[in-house]
């Protein structure tokens, strides 16, 4: 093994603070917090061209500006061209909903946002965010009154940076909750977003908290989770995960086996963070998340660190959390805790539009609910609604295209943003998931197995191709005829916290052959399962050939 450098990994805590690549000397030079500033009193007035590049492609993502991509850009110059050939003079903004909560005026506010600035562009994010586009940098100090006036922001929303706080959409009123974790959501974010303490980390810094016994945030791929268990006293507080993430080098959470009261929680959240801040590898970009430190640390170590460096505490040991419970999506119309009920439903791969989202909250209002949520899975709940309510507004929901009883395809279909608008994809996302989903739905309307298909623009994984059923990332194949085509490298038996989806040699498929592929693999799942088999269950015993 060749000697390490003697720059090391960049690890400010053991003294290399010296920028070792173009993103840290960018940050080293100003607070990314610093540009929201410029955007107010000079961007937003002398327009794009007069925003300086280090802000343009580095430091508006601190308050959720990517430049997204110029149209009409195939796929094969994605990596090739320069920034600024690939940059639109608009952005893509994510508005960042802590725990996914929202109020009727919240949601009335993006849609608003929606309709007068970005087009009527909207996505929920499988990080339960609301995305717009084609956002002019002029009407930025407009649309963050609009937020600020409902108690919403685009503040770290991406960037090197703690991201939003993923939670339960069904915090505070699941029947078998474990821990309403809405408060320790709450206090993290007061306490820390935004704050320059945290503003300059090695990369990104996924959270989430949940007592939900469904797991639906998927601690699993978080940076750090915090899940609700039971000790052995019957407390309820949380186990913590630290280092789960995808993309490139996929790697599952470890459990520290310790247990954290409500109370302590932010402190351990800031502990985690502080680690990552002060020992991340910041030398390697593509090394710089903490499930790198976590892989090379081992939880052991990891935990000594935490409570002997930062927290001046020990903390006592505690459980695993119960394996999940159903399904993760919350869609349906279930029971809340208090007698009424809750009813998920099922937008096509997370895109709405401004006036579905009015038409949203005019159906809960109308319905007496002003609490409504999105998911980690780009689906929206709205809470608090009568029993004998629940049939008419799930009628109401799905004439509008918002199934609550929605087909497998479509519950369990993801897509990321893809070549519409991201400057890293290299094939169409969105718009070749749902033709596939009303396809499917065509040749297969008896299908009723759980069936997870996600679709990646990238190799970069924010749609989780990895731990889908069946996960698609995008890619330049080549047809019959020999022609470089948009395609996918297929990903099969993927599941959350227990398996990455296995390549199959040579296994690709265009574009074009997507829903055949899925067609056909589905069908010799079918013919071959066995009673109560899953579908990464058959994967894994099922010979290479079937599942071509």
């Amino acid at each position: 093994m060749p000697p390490r450098s003697k720059r090391g990994e960049g690890q400010w805590a053991l003294g290399y603070r010296e920028p070792l690549n173009k993103n840290e000397e960018n940050k080293k030079n100003d607070d990314g917090l610093n540009v929201g500033r410029r955007i107010v009193d000079i961007y937003s007035k002398g327009g794009f061209d007069s925003i300086d590049p280090a802000d343009l492609r580095g430091r508006m993502r601190w308050y959720g500006l990517y430049t997204q991509r110029k149209p009409g850009i195939e796929g094969g110059k994605t990596g090739i061209l320069e920034d600024e050939e690939l940059d639109d003079k608009y952005f893509m903004m994510r508005v960042r909903i802590d725990g996914g909560q929202l109020s009727v005026a919240q949601l009335r506010t993006l849609a608003d946002i929606s309709n007068t600035y970005a087009r009527g562009t909207a996505d929920i994010t499988d990080r339960q965010n609301i995305q717009y586009h084609w956002i002019a940098v002029e009407d930025v100090p407009a649309i963050w009154d609009a937020l600020e006036a409902v108690g919403l922001d685009t503040m770290e929303a991406c960037g090197d940076t703690p991201r939003v706080i993923i939670g339960c959409p069904l915090a505070g009123v699941a029947e078998d909750e474990i821990i309403d974790a809405t408060p320790q959501v709450h206090d993290v974010h007061q306490r820390y977003i935004g704050t320059k303490e945290f503003s300059n980390l090695p990369r990104k810094w996924k959270s989430a908290f949940s007592g939900c016994t469904s797991h639906c945030t998927v601690h699993e791929i978080n940076d750090v989770a915090l899940v609700g268990v039971v000790n052995d006293q019957g407390e309820a507080g949380y186990q913590v995960f630290v280092g789960g993430g995808l993309s490139t080098n996929p790697m599952f959470a470890k459990h520290l086996g310790v247990f954290v009261k409500p109370e302590q929680a932010h402190e351990v959240w800031k502990g985690c963070i502080s680690i990552f801040r002060d020992y991340g590898y910041r030398r390697l970009r593509h090394r710089a998340r903490i499930k790198f430190l976590m892989a090379d640390w081992g939880p052991a170590k990891f935990r000594e660190i935490l409570e002997k460096e930062y927290l001046g505490f020990s903390l006592p040991d505690g459980p695993a959390p119960a394996a999940p419970v159903g399904r993760r999506d919350h869609v349906g119309i279930r029971p809340q805790k208090d007698g009424n009920y809750y009813v998920g439903f099922a937008p096509k791969v997370g895109r709405v539009n401004g006036d579905i989202l009015h038409k949203i909250a005019d159906i809960a209002e109308r319905y007496g609910s002003d609490r409504l949520r999105t998911t980690a899975e780009q689906k929206m709940v709205v809470l608090d609604i009568p029993l004998e309510k629940t049939e008419a507004i799930a009628d109401e929901l799905e004439a509008i295209d918002l199934q609550v009883r929605p087909s497998e395809f479509r519950r369990q279909t993801m897509a990321c943003t893809g070549i519409e608008y991201c400057k890293l994809a290299i094939v169409e996302t969105k718009a070749r998931a749902a033709d596939m989903i009303d396809e499917l739905e065509k040749r297969l309307p008896t299908f009723d197995q759980p069936l997870t298909i996600n679709i990646n623009g990238c190799p970069n994984s924010c749609a989780r191709v990895q731990v889908a059923d069946i996960g698609f990332k995008g890619q330049l194949v080549v047809d019959e005829n020999g022609d470089q085509v948009e395609g996918f490298q297929i990903h099969l038996g993927g599941q959350v916290g227990a398996s990455f989806g296995k390549k199959v040699r040579g296994l690709k498929t265009t574009s074009k052959d997507l829903t055949d592929y899925v067609e056909r693999v589905v069908l010799k799942f079918e013919e071959q399962r066995t009673e109560g088999e899953t579908f990464a269950q058959w994967v894994a015993r099922a010979d290479d050939a079937d599942v071509q």
